[in-house]
């Protein structure tokens, strides 16, 4: 039995995940038509709007249509005499199959992060699945970062600090900066003069073939359902590979052993996951892993709060950035 019917075979009473989703998979030509359509806003530059972020949309890859959302704080652009700024590459979630970097909420937050923290932005457009499986996005992370150092972008010339750079995401989008935070780390000196100094893993999105207790627990759960998620991996994992692949479960592969090289730059990593998310039991196996690998990382896990809260309670959006800036200035929160 094929991964996609093992999975739809699966499906709880939470409802069909392709119609959760308003998904319709089309298996001749591995494809996904999707009709829902979420609010997505516009780049501004212009200074002389009375807002306090600027943002725009800069090309990556013209042949796989990748490219980056800048963002700016407007004050920065402003000041006669401006500071280089830290650099957070970011990238959004929503389980590898959908999503942009041009959708409000990943727009708005990126706003709040780069106001708040005072750092400029690169929100990144990659490939989805299944029309671009993994590790499609994963290159895409490492073309990004490539391209950063190579950049003639007057933003990140003017303004950024390279030896200060985080790789942040959020669910799916944290484990592609998983993934691109020990890839290059194994090949630092090709990222010359980019230094990553912290990585940022919201909920991160992982897996196996054997449930955790949080999956057991919160199969039904209506933000993000088990059969959503065993969906969500069949679209992007590469065809015929089970949940026990290197992309999806933290203890196989190479990965593991990868992070001596993240102990020895010193980069520091942040996990942080919420009670009520189905993912947070693969969150605390991945502060457990880095632990045992001597890795300097920071846990935080909040007891209360749902999948991707942030997008939907401004108070924990707040507080999360709020920790980010701390590690980042290396400050008290």
């Amino acid at each position: 039995m094929s991964n996609q019917t093992s999975s739809q075979s699966e499906a709880n009473n939470i409802g069909n995940p392709y119609e959760l989703f308003k998904l319709v998979y089309n298996p001749n030509n591995q494809t996904l038509t999707r009709m829902l359509e979420y609010p997505f806003t516009s780049p501004t530059s212009d200074l002389t709007l009375p807002i306090s972020v600027l943002s725009k949309d800069v090309t990556i890859n013209q042949i796989n249509n990748t490219w980056a959302r800048l963002f700016l704080p407007r004050r920065i652009a402003l000041a006669p005499n401006h500071k280089k700024l830290p650099l957070i590459v970011f990238f959004h979630g929503s389980g590898f199959i959908i999503g942009s970097a041009s959708n409000t909420m990943f727009h708005d937050l990126c706003v709040e992060i780069a106001d708040t923290i005072e750092a400029v932005v690169a929100s990144v457009e990659y490939r989805l699945a299944p029309e671009h499986r993994l590790p499609a996005a994963f290159d895409d992370a490492m073309e990004t970062l490539s391209w950063v150092t190579k950049s003639q972008d007057e933003w990140l010339i003017r303004y950024v600090d390279y030896s200060n750079c985080y790789v942040m995401g959020n669910s799916a989008g944290a484990t592609i900066a998983y993934q691109a935070g020990l890839n290059v780390a194994e090949e630092v000196d090709d990222f010359e003069p980019l230094k990553i100094r912290g990585l940022i893993l919201r909920q991160p999105f992982f897996g196996g073939t054997k449930r955790s207790e949080s999956e057991l627990r919160l199969m039904n759960n209506k933000v993000l359902p088990l059969c959503v998620t065993d969906m969500l991996w069949d679209l992007a994992l590469p065809i015929g590979a089970t949940r026990d692949h290197e992309y999806c479960n933290l203890f196989v592969g190479n990965a593991p052993k990868k992070l001596y090289k993240i102990k020895e730059l010193g980069i520091w990593v942040l996990v942080s996951g919420n009670g009520g998310d189905i993912l947070v039991d693969c969150a605390k196996d991945l502060v457990q892993l880095m632990v045992e690998n001597g890795v300097n990382v920071v846990s935080d896990f909040q007891e209360e709060g749902h999948h991707e809260v942030e997008y939907d309670d401004p108070l924990e959006a707040k507080r999360l950035i709020g920790l980010v800036k701390s590690l980042i200035f290396n400050i008290d929160a």
